[in-house]
């Protein structure tokens, strides 16, 4: 049997995130970016072709998905679904951790604001 073990920081960093495309990675079916956001940081308004997932393990965010506004917190969880406009912003003091799961092998994104 083959696995593949990756160390965090061999993934690329994009400010305060890091990302898995599974592609690139043993064929790996899915995606996703491991974020480490500071109060008041956050991602703009955008959509995916697919479900994304988001797992809130520490921290406090104001999340947008579709119509809907709310307030999540460690230990939820969030499914966006496919085509659904949604966006979030950490709301707490401290660091807002989570893992966002996208349903893809690669990132497909389309971002609605800047």
């Amino acid at each position: 049997m083959t696995f593949t073990l990756i160390d965090r920081s061999q993934l690329p960093q994009d400010g305060n995130t890091f990302e898995f495309e599974g592609y690139h990675y043993a064929l790996a079916e899915v995606s996703f970016i491991w974020i480490d956001m500071p109060p008041g940081g956050g991602v703009a308004l955008h959509q995916h072709p697919y479900r994304e997932i988001f797992i809130i393990q520490e921290g406090t965010a104001a999340f947008t998905v579709g119509e809907k506004s709310l307030e999540a917190k460690a230990g939820n969880i969030i499914i966006a679904p496919a085509n659904t406009p949604h966006k979030f912003i950490n709301i707490g003091s401290g660091p807002l951790r989570q893992v966002d799961i996208h349903l893809s092998d690669r990132f497909v994104t389309d971002w609605l604001e800047e």
